[in-house]
């Protein structure tokens, strides 16, 4: 098994903040290890550092390292590799982190399942691919169709766009890995709001880049905020999600759009924007144009990313990103670095299902309107001290605990089926253990009966240990 090193003993102590819960110590902290390891915070093939060096950082005895290294081994989670010490490692199948069954029921993803007639545009798009097969060069921008059908929807939303604004990617997180890595130089800043996409957050620092985190008061962007490190610390990127933020909720209004596209202009800021949910509108209302359509005269250089994989399907890896000419072409210029294009086959297929788009969102509303009112009951049934604000569209709730145990209740949650990301997932160096992502993509009944199993785990968890959260400084 490869392994590379992993983290000093004073990081995993920082992300092991309060990791001391009910029953023996060599079990809690093999257990918030497993937490760790799962939600991605510890990634498989890392090396664990000594049982000697670990021990004395946490403050505690070495043989309480060495069984909680031994219960990893035992769940597959820690292997021993020649030479080279403990690796962490991920089992074959999903396991709960106490060793339990695999969860029947998952809320660890904020997916939809795919759109009913999504097999209808794969047939007709199948049919159609002797059209493309003697394609005698890689296309890294992407089929000139499927731009011009991505082109043609920005314009109808209020974004005047032509499809060399448009190169076409295999997902939005391949999108932003693929603008991360043409335009951030290593050691580059780049400001975010706190809580965010866990993955986004992982490409940024895969990329070398310099997180600067903002605090999101209320679950709302702190726009004076953005103002203030802008203009204080001159980040040359940032990421935000303006529309239905991941995992909030959130929206910006215009007024706090138009400040922050001032802040980036005169910073000399690039603005990365998240555009994936920005049109999972749950309530009626007229929506937000997209966020590029108000920068221009600006002079704020924004770079919008989407996929259809929130909408559609999350197989159909499919995004895209839209800029001025000179961006896309120096990111097309990089891209083969990287991969060699995107798959021809799927393109189709989502040019052949851009002019039913409306009737994907009408379709996802239905859906996302009922499974809220359904998970939001049985949160007030079950678990009213918790707390839920009222997403107007998007995928999640982003609920508020009335104590900060999230990365406790993983495990517990996982011993009765049901299977959760820890709030501090969404976040850096440890917030958020008093907040839990609850998604509301699935179906109405299956998700509100997963909500009253992760009921019956917080219950059970009594009322001991608490974790103490390490907030991330705000710059």
């Amino acid at each position: 098994m490869p392994t590379a090193p992993g983290p000093s003993a004073p990081q995993l102590a920082r992300l092991l903040t309060g990791w001391r819960g009910e029953g023996t110590s060599a079990r809690a902290l093999a257990e918030r290890i497993g937490v760790l390891l799962e939600d991605g915070r510890l990634a498989a093939g890392r090396r664990l550092p000594a049982e000697r060096v670990l021990a004395a950082e946490l403050g505690v005895s070495r043989t309480t390292v060495t069984a909680a290294y031994g219960l990893l081994r035992e769940r597959g989670r820690l292997v021993s590799v020649q030479g080279s010490g403990s690796a962490l490692a991920l089992p074959d199948a999903p396991r709960g982190s106490s060793g339990s069954a695999p969860a029947v029921a998952d809320l660890s993803n904020a997916i939809p399942p795919a759109w009913p007639a999504l097999p209808g545009y794969v047939a007709a798009a199948a049919a159609r691919l002797p059209e493309v097969l003697d394609a005698a060069r890689l296309d890294y921008q992407g089929l000139l169709e499927l731009r011009e059908g991505l082109a043609a929807r920005y314009t109808d939303r209020g974004l005047p766009t032509g499809p060399d604004r448009i190169l076409v990617t295999s997902g939005a997180q391949h999108g932003i890995g693929l603008v991360l890595h043409a335009l951030l130089r290593r050691a580059d800043r780049l400001v975010v709001d706190v809580p965010s996409y866990p993955h986004a957050l992982d490409a940024c620092r895969a990329a070398g880049a310099r997180i600067v985190p903002l605090a999101m008061p209320d679950a709302r962007p702190d726009v004076d905020e953005w103002e203030r490190v802008l203009a204080r610390t001159r980040p040359e990127f940032a990421y935000l999600m303006p529309d239905f933020h991941n995992p909030t909720g959130s929206t910006l209004d215009e007024e706090e759009r138009r400040r922050i596209l001032r802040a980036a202009a005169a910073a000399g800021t690039v603005l990365i924007v998240d555009e994936t949910t920005a049109e999972l509108a749950i309530d009626p209302g007229e929506p937000h144009p997209p966020f590029a359509a108000l920068a221009v005269g600006t002079g704020a250089h924004v770079v919008t990313v989407g996929s259809v994989g929130k909408t559609v399907w999350h197989g159909l890896r499919i995004g895209w990103i839209r800029a001025d000419p000179r961006t896309v072409a120096a990111i097309a210029a990089a891209r083969p670095a990287r991969d060699l294009g995107t798959p021809v086959l799927d393109q189709l297929v989502v040019a052949a299902l851009l002019p039913d788009v409306r009737r994907v969102l009408a379709d996802r509303a239905v859906q996302l309107r009922a499974t809220r009112a359904a998970v939001l009951e049985r949160l007030g049934v079950d678990l009213p001290d918790w707390r839920a604000p009222v997403p107007a569209g998007g995928l999640s709730i982003w609920a508020g605990l009335p104590e900060p145990r999230s990365s406790l209740l993983v495990p517990a949650a996982a011993a009765v089926g049901v299977r959760i990301v820890a709030g501090p997932r969404f976040g850096v160096d440890g917030a958020f253990e008093r907040n839990l992502r609850i998604p509301i993509g699935g179906a109405p009944g299956p998700t509100a009966a997963a909500v009253g199993l992760l009921a019956e785990a917080w219950r059970g968890m009594g009322a001991h240990h608490p974790v103490q959260e390490a907030f991330a400084p705000v710059l």
